[in-house]
């Protein structure tokens, strides 16, 4: 196994206090490695990364059109959002046109993550609903795939036809037999690949026609990117930043992708620490390496080059990519 490359590094003044490593891949329009650090054959679970791959069956089963789902409903189907109010909102209006409850999801409450929302439900004594859960888009997309295909309602079952239709789904884009699965957070199996598959699947989006499934769910991420995450967030701010011309996608556990359609070209990483900034500070890198990202735009410089400073807002240090990624 090939050792992981050095990510990030933190600075603390003239000290270089720790460096996060990582793997990742870059891959173009064929499936073909152009450029890798690390070990491109690691397998990993791309988690929320996923998110795509997992909606290609809502619209190649013909569920997406019956249910009349535009462009938000498939930028929510891919999100991990904030539930705030542009979020749960839209949620809640799908479930409404489903004629389906919050009991009917089977991802768990989970607190929102807007402050606004969160602090007036505890103010209010509420306890959050599945609705608030970051991945409610998806499964209000699993929810109409299931009324679609006339199965039952346990839709996260591994054996249940939903999550068939997302394992073919993800081991042709991928183009490797996925060697199993872990559950998510959501509670939906979260399938296995190669480090290269999850980049070779990223490329096959980049890649395809414009009336394609998977083209209709990166335009849709593109163009409402704060439905996919939210404000604050680097998926939100990084697609802004790239003038949307760039889908971003990040999952737990350190994972990233990207999907650049006008390269024709995919990335997949995974932080070995499993920590968020180091994620995010290399797919920003990895962006600006490609001219995808302005190395001085003020939301790369949220991710990459970044001052850290402490409780009373005194500069300490600053996160650095790795030179290698740049």
């Amino acid at each position: 196994m090939t050792s992981p490359a050095p990510f990030a590094e933190i600075w603390r003044g003239p000290f270089l206090e720790s460096v996060h490593t990582g793997h990742a891949v870059i891959c173009d329009a064929k499936g073909d490695i152009i450029d890798a650090w690390g070990d491109p054959t690691l397998t990993v679970l791309p988690r929320s990364s996923s998110k795509m791959i997992q909606a290609l069956p809502l619209i190649q089963s013909g569920a997406a059109d019956a249910h009349r789902l535009g462009t938000e409903h498939l930028a929510l189907a891919c999100a991990s959002h904030n539930a705030a109010a542009i979020h749960i909102d839209r949620v809640g209006k799908w479930m409404d046109h489903l004629g389906l409850g919050d009991d009917a999801f089977r991802c768990g409450p989970e607190q929102s993550r807007d402050r606004e929302i969160r602090e007036a439900q505890i103010r209010a004594y509420e306890s959050p609903c599945q609705i608030h859960n970051n991945c409610s888009g998806k499964h209000a997309g699993f929810l109409t795939l299931a009324s679609h295909l006339d199965a039952g309602p346990e839709y996260v079952d591994p054996d249940h036809p939903v999550q068939k239709a997302c394992l073919d789904a993800f081991e042709t884009v991928t183009g490797e037999t996925s060697p199993g699965f872990g559950i998510d957070g959501c509670s939906a199996p979260n399938p296995a690949a190669s480090l290269h598959g999850v980049a070779r699947a990223m490329a096959h989006f980049a890649a395809a026609p414009d009336d394609s499934a998977e083209a209709r769910l990166h335009q849709a991420m593109r163009l409402h990117p704060e439905l996919v995450a939210g404000e604050d967030r680097a998926c939100t701010d990084l697609m802004r930043a790239t003038d949307g011309k760039v889908a971003l996608k990040t999952g737990a556990e350190g994972f990233f992708i990207a999907i650049l359609p006008e390269r024709q070209m995919g990335i997949a990483l995974k932080a070995s620490c499993g920590t968020t900034r180091a994620a995010e500070a290399a797919i920003a890198a990895l962006l600006v390496r490609l001219g995808a990202l302005d190395a001085d735009h003020p939301a790369t410089r949220k991710y990459i080059n970044a001052p850290i400073r402490n409780w009373r807002g005194i500069e300490t240090g600053i996160l650095k990519p790795a030179a290698d990624l740049l």
